[in-house]
């Protein structure tokens, strides 16, 4: 690691949590890994979470679904965004589950030859997005892929509120029951539950759960879930820096007596957002204040002891979960992690140890040497 910024998955924390949910919800589990699986790294995840019990991996377009064919993962896999058709070569090459969301979609897939097609039809029931929203076009749509040579696999539809409002998931899945019980097909793989929805809401219909953020431990309804993920960071420098003096751009700080300042190797480009000025982060167990304005690749701490530099600053972790960090910029922990740069170096802890280390950006530089 050349840059001393990570990112650490405690694998043991992820897998963990992938049986926790098994146990609680009873149905098959598919584990969403789009966005890089959330920042963590796809198939460092979807090793653990298949270890653990999943069944299936979901992403959400087609490079995504190449990208983690081409790093070695071999299991049921499931785009659950939109697909262009004229990308059909690739799905049946690369053994691709696709959802069929439009008529206009089952039109140009069943003018080819798409026998042999991996497909899961989208259920529109209210986040209106993509998907059927009417039951006699989902009709027609199974029956010409089915006689188009399609694997009419699965059905599945997203609840927009699973975490806030249970009349409004009720009633979508009301929808989605009537839908999977008009079709009258065998499907092999029928999903609604979303994470908080798999531990919190009765849904017998759908036999597969389809979890993404509480792999990493996040979770309004479930407690029994451990976090696993932690972001660190190092001191460059430390200097004592007199009364009255700014700091950084904008000179938006100005120290209100002699005060210890140190500067970390993390900044927004690394995901760190400019909102971050004035929250906390941790120097050991003492929390320390981010003072004028985040850089792009650096940042300053007011320190309450002095420090040498190298000493590690976790941004958040043990001392503070990346929910309550998301809580306090009025975000989610999903847009925190997806943000994490590729400039962040990925590390990977499992029975407590550390087994794997890795950076894309250095990772793909060293190959062309």
């Amino acid at each position: 690691m050349y840059r001393k910024t990570w990112l650490e998955v405690d694998l043991d924390a992820v897998m963990h949590n992938v049986r926790t949910i098994r146990e609680i919800c009873g149905k098959r589990f598919i584990a969403v890994l789009k966005a890089n699986a959330y920042g963590c790294g796809d198939i460092e995840v979807a090793e653990a979470v298949c270890r653990a019990g999943a069944e299936m991996i979901a992403v959400s377009s087609t490079d995504e679904a190449v990208m983690i064919r081409n790093r070695g993962y071999g299991g049921p896999l499931l785009i659950v965004g939109a697909v262009d058709s004229q990308d059909l070569p690739a799905f049946l090459e690369y053994d691709i589950a696709v959802p069929a969301y439009s008529m206009a979609f089952v039109d140009e897939v069943t003018a080819r030859d798409c026998r042999g097609l991996r497909v899961h039809i989208k259920v529109d029931t209210g986040m209106n997005r993509i998907g059927f929203r009417d039951i006699p076009d989902m009709q027609e749509a199974l029956a010409r892929m089915t006689a188009a040579g399609c694997r009419v696999e699965g059905i599945f539809t997203h609840f927009a509120c699973a975490d806030t409002d249970p009349d409004m998931t009720r009633r979508q899945y009301d929808a989605f029951a009537a839908a999977v019980g008009a079709l009258d097909h065998a499907f092999e793989w029928i999903h609604c539950d979303n994470s908080d929805a798999s531990v919190s809401f009765d849904a017998p219909v759908s036999n597969a759960c389809r979890v993404g953020i509480s792999l990493y431990g996040t979770s309004t309804f479930c407690h029994e879930l451990r976090p696993a993920l932690s972001l660190y960071t190092t001191m460059t420098m430390v200097k004592h820096v007199p009364a009255g003096e700014t700091i950084g751009y904008g000179a938006t700080y100005t120290a209100p007596e002699d005060v210890i300042i140190g500067t970390l190797p993390i900044g927004y480009a690394d995901g760190l957002f400019r909102r971050n000025q004035g929250r906390t982060v941790y120097v050991g167990d003492q929390p320390a204040e981010i003072v004028g304005r985040v850089c792009m690749d650096q940042c300053m701490i007011r320190l309450p002891y002095e420090y040498p530099a190298g000493t590690v600053v976790e941004i958040f972790g043990p001392h503070l979960s990346i929910d309550q960090m998301a809580e306090e910029l009025q975000t989610i922990p999903h847009e925190i992690m997806t943000l994490l740069s590729d400039r962040v170096t990925r590390t990977y802890k499992e029975d407590g140890q550390f087994v794997l280390e890795g950076n894309t950006r250095i990772d793909a530089s060293m190959k062309k040497k």
